[in-house]
């Protein structure tokens, strides 16, 4: 999946690392990695803890996230809780939860006696809007479309107010898939209708085409980054794979793992206002740190999906 690094991948053992949606998809991935470097992972939750290794707290509440952060004490923290449906019908929960949960998160962490020593913010490629550029790499003005890129270009711009007190890293990660993501998002909702052998499937644009990883190199990433890359402090890095699949190939790819054909009708209704044609994302300067490295093929991706 990667290359060998010059440098050993150091123990965490000892270290204590606060993951908000440690349940969701990304966080689940997340968490075992981080746990087989060693180190002790603490959730943050939004509903009851269902056992130590969780803490519950309600993001939108500045008193609840002050007292979590203060009992689990982080050496690190990767920040992955969001509202991250861009179809979510309500436009001020994207700015009650992306941004204004993420200003709680921080405040909390900023009154910590020993300050976390790297916090890891997930923001989105989705902030890039629509450029007229063939390959996007950080240096590209955001010029985001919907809600849910505002509130996390809004949440960059208000992260950036902690900088001088706080050891920030932002990532901008590009579409990414795996075992276990909601069927509401494209390529699960593809590989279900063909694991169940359906005989049509419903689909928006079929001529969109996304930059889309593998959960488990997104994890990787947001790992060395958290861990082991030095030089990373109050920077933004796009996680990508640096190649762009339309819906097309991946309907074509999918139907020949799968061995099953099935009618491809287009919904009006799954067509979104400003959608974003083609996003495809630069991985230069993420190499430039970590060192180089393959992203999982497509293929594999799909293959792994179709067969868990």
């Amino acid at each position: 999946m990667t290359h060998p690094e010059s440098k050993p991948t150091l123990s965490a053992t000892g270290q204590t690392i606060l993951v908000t949606g440690l349940r969701g998809f990304t966080g689940q991935y997340l968490a075992k990695a981080l746990r087989a470097r060693g180190a002790q992972v603490i959730g943050l939750v939004q509903d009851e803890a269902q056992n130590a290794e969780e803490i519950s707290a309600d993001l939108t509440d500045g008193a609840s996230v002050q007292a979590a952060v203060a009992q689990v004490q982080p050496t690190h923290v990767v920040h992955l809780a969001g509202l991250a449906f861009v179809g979510h019908g309500d436009a001020q929960a994207f700015y009650a939860v992306n941004l204004f949960g993420t200003l709680h998160l921080l405040e909390a962490l900023s009154t910590l006696k020993t300050p976390p020593r790297r916090i890891l913010l997930a923001s989105s490629a989705n902030v890039y809007g629509t450029p007229a550029v063939e390959v996007i790499d950080e240096s590209i003005c955001p010029a985001p479309v919907n809600h849910y890129a505002c509130s996390k270009l809004a949440m960059e711009h208000m992260a950036h107010n902690w900088m001088d007190k706080l050891p920030i890293v932002i990532t901008r990660p590009f579409n990414y898939t795996g075992v276990g993501q909601d069927h509401k998002f494209l390529i699960p909702k593809i590989v279900s209708h063909y694991q169940r052998r359906a005989p049509f499937v419903e689909l928006g644009n079929l001529d969109v085409s996304r930059d889309f990883s593998d959960v488990r190199d997104v994890v990787d990433r947001y790992v060395k980054l958290l861990l082991d890359a030095k030089d990373v402090v109050g920077q933004t890095f796009n996680v990508c794979s640096g190649q762009a699949h339309s819906l097309r190939e991946i309907m074509a790819l999918t139907e020949q793992l799968s061995g099953h054909s099935l009618d491809i009708r287009v919904n009006p209704a799954f067509v979104r206002a400003n959608e974003v044609p083609r996003l495809l994302g630069s991985a230069a300067r993420m190499q430039q740190y970590l060192g180089p490295f393959s992203p999982i093929p497509m293929e594999q991706t799909l293959r792994w999906m179709l067969e868990t």
